[in-house]
């Protein structure tokens, strides 16, 4: 490119242009030699000897934009891969998390999606990785969702010094960008577009995005969740740690579960009802334990008691498997469903403190959820719906349930059943002894030591 009227030597550019520059003499800019028709033709444009001031410029204020500043001191050397009285589980969860992240700084490809709950290293974790990358040398942008919206909507202002087309396409192609608390925003229909045409955009161009929520994934704008599960593109680290602000591991048991009022019911306590039953009773009564034994041990996917009756052990398995996995550390949402119904409602009295959105996460996304005596709950059209809700919910992810009931599988909400019948995630285990209460009572020992 060569230009028309360019001053060989400038002597006062304002930094604009190098002075020995021979394409723009220090002006900085050129008028590209190029045919009439061209759209170029005429116009200034600026030199190339601009180029590194100009990318220069931009990373500054992309720097300026970017909130790592508080967060400079969240680094891999000052996580805690181990926590804070976490099971060997949640330690390995956090460990993987932990060195994933570790391994994504290195050589940032793709994205990287954060998911746990408030407090459990998400935010440190994709600092660590911006601040990486900033010692390296590489441009980041490390900003939360809802302050990256509220400077789109500042570059509207009169007085703003940057134009809105100007932020918008710095977040859009910033060489890293890191959102941070994805789900927190305001979800005006303005906020939820703009947000759309970032991940859109930067889905395309596969450039490096980190993204950090506490939100169900299912819960976030379907656009923008449709980009974020690509397993082509995107790798999703579930954190299962507690809140790292919060010591103890009671404060992991949701106050809906009734297992206080379950303690006595363990392995050890409960009652083969030796000598009582005939053999092939008594034979399906140890199965039964020996199935829950297993469970406990390893949770995973669904397993059914069922039986003819109430009062034959369901419940007494049921906590024991709680009780197990309690005592283990792990966080428990024991509860019978007419009590679970009942909180639920519950939400809806306006001197509630909780909204039915987050008390009913609560449940679908409990770890372990025990429902007891399914079936004897009030079966109105809205209770049927949110049981068919967190039934279809936990099947789809997989997460452990335990339930208990009396009531003939052809007789339960055939949305219920069918997903309760799938032998390839759930175990349904028929209990075909009669009740502990009102049965044959076990027949007297004879004591050996007896005196005769």
């Amino acid at each position: 490119m060569t230009s028309s009227n360019a001053n060989p030597v400038a002597k006062d550019n304002g930094g604009l242009g190098k002075p020995d520059c021979p394409h723009c003499g220090g002006l900085g800019y050129v008028i590209p030699d190029v045919p009439p028709i061209d759209p170029r033709f005429g116009r200034a444009i600026p030199c190339a000897c601009r180029a590194t001031e100009r990318e220069m410029h931009r990373l500054d204020n992309l720097l300026q934009l970017s909130q790592l500043g508080a967060l400079q001191n969240c680094t891999f050397d000052t996580f805690l891969p181990e926590g804070h009285g976490l099971t060997q589980t949640k330690q390995r969860n956090l460990k993987m998390a932990h060195d994933m992240a570790y391994h994504y700084a290195q050589d940032p490809q793709g994205w990287l999606v954060f998911k746990g709950g408030y407090g459990c290293g998400k935010t440190h974790l994709a600092a660590a990785i911006a601040n990486y990358c900033l010692t390296m040398g590489r441009p980041v942008l490390f900003i939360s969702v809802p302050d990256l919206l509220d400077h789109l909507r500042a570059a509207y202002a009169p007085n703003a010094t940057t134009t809105y087309d100007q932020r918008f396409d710095q977040v859009r192609n910033a060489p890293l960008l890191v959102l941070d608390d994805l789900g927190t925003e305001s979800a005006t229909p303005w906020a939820q577009e703009k947000l759309y045409q970032i991940f859109n955009y930067r889905y395309n161009t596969r450039l490096p995005t980190i993204i950090t929520t506490n939100q169900e994934l299912e819960s976030i704008e379907i656009r923008i969740q449709s980009r974020m599960v690509d397993p082509s593109l995107v790798h999703i680290i579930h954190i299962a740690a507690p809140d790292f602000r919060r010591a103890g591991a009671d404060q992991e048991q949701s106050d809906l579960s009734s297992l206080t009022l379950h303690r006595d019911k363990t392995f050890e306590t409960f009652d083969l009802r030796q000598g009582e039953l005939p053999r092939a009773q008594a034979e399906n009564l140890r199965r039964a334990l020996e199935t829950a034994q297993e469970f406990a041990a390893h949770p995973q996917d669904w397993l059914v008691f069922n039986s003819v009756g109430f009062g034959n052990g369901k419940t007494h398995l049921a906590a024991a498997i709680a009780n197990y996995v309690s005592n283990q550390g792990e966080p428990v949402l024991f509860i019978m469903v007419p009590d679970l119904l009942d909180h639920l409602r519950a939400t809806f009295n306006p001197n509630s403190g909780l909204r039915l959105d987050k008390r009913f996460d609560e449940v679908k996304t409990s770890p372990l959820l025990v429902l007891d005596d399914l079936g004897t709950e009030s079966a109105t059209a809205w209770a049927r719906e949110k049981l068919y809700q967190l039934f279809n919910y936990r099947y789809n992810a997989r997460l452990p349930t335990v339930i208990t009931t009396a009531t003939p599988v052809d007789e339960i909400d055939p949305r219920l059943a069918t997903r309760m019948l799938d032998g390839s995630r759930c175990t349904f285990f028929l209990l075909e002894i009669p009740s502990y209460r009102g049965g044959v009572k076990p027949k007297k020992r004879r004591s050996s030591s007896r005196s005769s």
